[in-house]
């Protein structure tokens, strides 16, 4: 079987392979560096809910302890606490860690799997594609490769790859787009911001801290800090427009200005770890697809002011794509399905785009329209930390109600209540083999989920439940769907009633919620959610008989 071909080896380059590995797709990982990240405490990704969960999918759950759970984030402005939100079971906490950990826990992961390989030192410099697949030639620096997927052919210092599809995952200057002529606009250096990685004592356990106008000079309009694990901090400084530039005795200032604000008066004890300058910019690609290649992550999109996820999207990106390439390959959907990802996942950025694009001139106070908003301390508490805590148009996890792949529902309204188009509730289910795992551990392992809702199925043993009730009707209904799926049986699912059928796509996003077993219905919501047909939303749509 040719791989698919995945230029990058960033957070969603790794990801997309390990993914697409777990539907049984081989992959080559063409990587320009020759070695792993370096050790950057300055360079740190939070990841919500349903990205660390992916995360921990593909890498597994011990790189967890390079980063921190945070409790939760306050906000303060001038010497005033404006706000303090704790993390729960309503406002999951995000994981804060350094970039290198997560690269490091997603390697090694890569060098365990064996239908993935990575060729570290390569560099793409062609792509020719056709109606079978695509050739990508390679010029080499040196360094070795993992064993796995097939190899290359080719001369001393070059290299041709063939394989299926091949997807561009290579970062803001992407070489792949850039082959593809695909146009990058948006905007440069939208914020800029010092930062720094100290270890020290500070007195906010595990809190995110967003402090506007602190009272001290020296610190800028703007501070945020992240707690990391062993005493360590991530702190950053909104830098003003213009360029200033940051010298490391201005930084020093900064930092020492900056921990004795937020203790008593005096710069306590700290180690200097890391420095750097991080600029955000704003750009989102025209074009996503381009017959069998494709693009995902930085190369993709770049964003991040006001706390929109950055890494985040791309993990979410190759989410997204492995389960429709694998759909592809397998031979159960046909190429069109791809155009999906594009439509899904580009909607989603774009529309973080705009919500930053719009708050921004309000909280920098550029906007004259500022002074004439209601509430507007209260406004203004909200956009500047809704990114960081997740939820709100700059942060809530992405949606796919009006998604093609989202079966039109039966009358108005149906679904509402279970959240239709959104990610799936993590809630303990019981699979048809008896064993009992949590519903976010059964994603990406087969093409659907069909997840019964069934009080009472905790109690009684599996034997009685599996030949009682609307379980041999259901069981019967999907094994008969034209997609692979598992069936799966919960004790109860938030706004869900007894018998509700519930439909989950393998990137855990809600595609149909159904009252009692429909056999045609959930075959044709089947079909639309792989994208088999056009006029599966049709038959989905029309009610029960």
């Amino acid at each position: 079987m040719e791989p698919v071909i995945i230029v990058g080896a960033g957070p969603a380059g790794l990801a997309l392979s390990l993914a697409l590995a777990r539907h049984e797709v081989p992959t080559v990982v063409l990587d320009q560096s020759t070695g792993p990240d370096e050790e950057r405490w300055a360079r740190t990704v939070v990841l919500r809910e349903d990205t660390a969960a992916l995360a921990a999918r593909l890498a597994g759950t011990g790189f967890t302890r390079g980063g921190t759970r945070l409790t939760g984030v306050r906000s303060l402005r001038r010497r005033q606490e404006v706000a303090a939100h704790t993390f729960d079971e309503a406002l999951p906490a995000p994981l804060h860690l350094p970039q290198h950990a997560l690269t490091r826990a997603l390697r090694e992961a890569l060098d365990r799997e064996p239908l993935a390989r990575l060729v570290p030192g390569t560099r793409l410099e062609e792509i020719e594609q056709d109606g079978n697949g695509v050739t990508a030639r390679t010029s080499t620096s040196g360094g070795s490769a993992s064993t796995g997927a097939p190899g290359p052919s080719g001369g001393a210092g070059t290299a041709t790859w063939h394989g299926s599809h091949l997807v561009g995952c290579d970062g803001p200057r992407s070489t792949v787009r850039k082959l593809l002529d695909i146009r990058f606009p948006g905007r440069t250096a939208v914020e800029r911001h010092a930062v720094a990685a100290v270890r020290c004592t500070l007195p906010f356990a595990g809190e995110e801290i967003l402090h506007r106008n602190p009272p001290w000079r020296g610190s800028g309009t703007e501070v945020t800090a992240r707690p990391l694990p062993g005493d360590r901090w991530r702190i950053d400084w909104l830098l003003p427009p213009g360029g200033e530039l940051v010298t490391p005795e201005a930084l020093v200032a900064r930092v020492r200005a900056t921990l004795a604000g937020w203790t008593d008066g005096t710069t306590p004890p700290y180690e200097l770890l890391d420095t750097g300058v991080h600029t955000v910019h704003h750009r989102l690609a025209r074009r996503w697809r381009a017959g069998r290649v494709l693009l995902a992550g930085d190369a993709a999109h770049l964003l991040g002011a006001l706390g929109t996820p950055a890494v985040d999207e791309g993990l979410r990106d190759a989410g997204n794509l492995a389960w429709k390439l694998a759909l592809v390959r397998h031979g159960h959907a046909g190429q069109p399905l791809l155009d999906s990802y594009q439509e899904e996942r580009r909607a989603v950025v774009a529309s973080r785009l705009r919500a930053a694009d719009q708050s921004l001139p309000i909280l920098r106070g550029a906007s004259p329209l500022r002074p004439l908003l209601p509430g507007s301390a209260r406004g203004h508490e909200a956009l500047y930390s809704d990114g960081h805590l997740g939820r709100g148009p700059l942060g809530a996890p992405p949606a796919h109600l009006h998604s093609p792949l989202t079966p039109a529902p039966a009358h108005p309204g149906a679904g509402a209540e279970v959240g239709v188009g959104d990610l799936v509730t993590d809630v303990p289910v019981t699979a048809e083999d008896g064993s009992t795992v949590r519903l976010r551990d059964r994603l990406g392992r087969t093409a659907l989920l069909v997840l019964l809702v069934a009080p009472g199925t905790g109690v009684w043993d599996r034997r009685h439940w599996m030949t009682a009730g609307v379980m041999p009707r259901l069981a019967e209904a999907v094994a008969a769907l034209p997609q692979p799926a598992e069936l799966l049986v919960t004790e109860t699912y938030p706004g869900a009633a007894a018998h509700t059928v519930l439909l989950v796509r393998p990137d855990g996003h809600l595609a149909l919620a159904l009252s009692g077993v429909d056999e045609s219905r959930l075959r044709a919501a089947a079909r639309t959610v792989c994208g088999a047909d056009t006029g599966a939303r049709e038959e989905a749509a029309r009610p029960a008989r």
